[in-house]
């Protein structure tokens, strides 16, 4: 196999008596033994996030052993990440979540390096990143990222170790475009902008990306030691409130335009526009700022129509809103007076863009939606008001 052969081809090194003994539980494993720890031990595996999936990816694999783990991340620790993401505690909030994950992960290995990538992946740096690691492990929550680390895998021949989550629900996969399918050969085109919640939107149980993180950790593993059957061309679905396992067979797309018969993709694109992110994103006649809209509430007539659903009014809500879940919306527009200026709310402004776009085919005049959500109105104008 590529990985492995790769691998095996570099110098061979040691291990230390310290890390015998650290490893000894593999050391007696005939799948494993000195030669596939050395293996482990001269692997490099790039991690891309150090969140809900990355936590679980990262905390194995630094304690099998991968000797060199890199991480690509931008972001700070935020409260509501530490019902899920173990990489961090309650004293890392505010900090980046590199430095928090470098220093959880030497803890639990010094014996390994561990390279931070502080930058938002990009079609820029992707190949760049990606280019010194045998494989990839996909932790990203958002498509455009998804397509990306995709498309830049199958340029330069690495295996993608997938895995996404939302809600109670998982799945995970290794596309491998040298062996099988692609992502894009699961997943040709993105759902519409808006169409797939995210868990910052939809929310997720804090277990479900440590079971499907862990898988990840298990199939990179594999792919580095050359041992069992990869999931390559499988996709493993979690369904956590039945605690039930599926698996589909997944097939290499001959008319896939990235790894296909006669590829048309032959260098990284705009993935933001490419998942129709772009047009959407330039559409401020579609927003109204929280700033504006409290100038609005003090002085005009506006009607507010939260679009959340009614348990997420009993953590915060806005004053006078009127409540009609986004799933309902359709059937009580009657309920709507269409004279007045409408502004549509949601947690994050996901939900309201939907909404108001919803409003306007309708044949709505005056409706616009809260950027930001209730969430930008918490941070920007009432401090006071519970964010989640």
């Amino acid at each position: 196999m590529s990985v492995a052969g790769t691998i095996s081809t570099r110098q061979t090194a040691r291990l230390s008596s310290q890390e015998v003994l650290r490893y000894s539980r593999h050391l007696i494993m005939p799948e494993v033994g000195m030669e596939g720890q050395l293996k482990l031990k001269q692997a490099k595996v790039l991690l891309i996030g150090a969140g809900g999936l990355g936590s679980p990816l990262g905390l194995y694999l630094a304690a099998a052993g991968v000797g060199k783990l890199g991480l690509v991340d931008f972001d700070v620790v935020d409260f509501t990440n530490l019902q899920r993401q173990i990489l961090h505690s309650t004293s890392d909030v505010g900090r980046s979540k590199l430095a928090s994950a470098k220093d959880r992960l030497s803890g639990i290995n010094p014996h390994i390096e561990i390279v931070t990538h502080e930058t938002a992946l990009s079609s820029a740096n992707a190949l760049d990143l990606f280019r010194d690691y045998d494989i990839i492990a996909d932790g990203t929550d958002n498509f455009p990222t998804r397509y990306l680390v995709n498309d830049a895998c199958v340029l330069l021949g690495k295996p993608n170790v997938y895995g996404a989550v939302f809600r109670f629900e998982g799945q995970a996969s290794v596309f491998h475009a040298a062996r099988g399918p692609c992502y894009r050969c699961l997943y040709p085109e993105p759902p519409p902008p808006g169409l797939v919640p995210s868990c910052a939107e939809g929310g997720v149980l804090g277990v479900l990306p440590g079971i499907v993180g862990s898988l990840q950790a298990l199939e990179a593993l594999k792919l580095v030691l050359e041992v069992g059957e990869s999931l390559v061309g499988r996709l493993v679905l979690v369904d956590g409130l039945t605690l039930r396992f599926r698996e589909l067979a997944l097939r290499k797309d001959p008319t896939c335009p990235v790894c296909g018969e006669q590829p048309t993709v032959r260098e990284l694109i705009d993935y933001e526009a490419f998942c129709g992110l772009g047009a959407e994103d330039s559409m401020t006649e579609a927003e109204i700022t929280p700033r504006e809209l409290a100038a609005r509430l003090e002085g005009g007539d506006v009607l507010l129509v939260d679009v959340r659903e009614p348990f997420e009014l009993d953590i915060c809500r806005l004053e006078g809103a009127l409540h009609i879940p986004l799933r309902q919306l359709p059937r009580r527009l009657g309920e709507l007076d269409s004279s007045r200026e409408i502004v549509t709310v949601c947690h994050r402004g996901n939900r309201s863009l939907r909404a108001r776009d919803l409003l306007k085919g309708a044949g709505v005049g005056r409706v616009r939606s809260l950027r930001g959500g209730v969430d930008a109105w918490a941070t920007e104008i009432d401090p006071s008001m519970e964010r989640y």
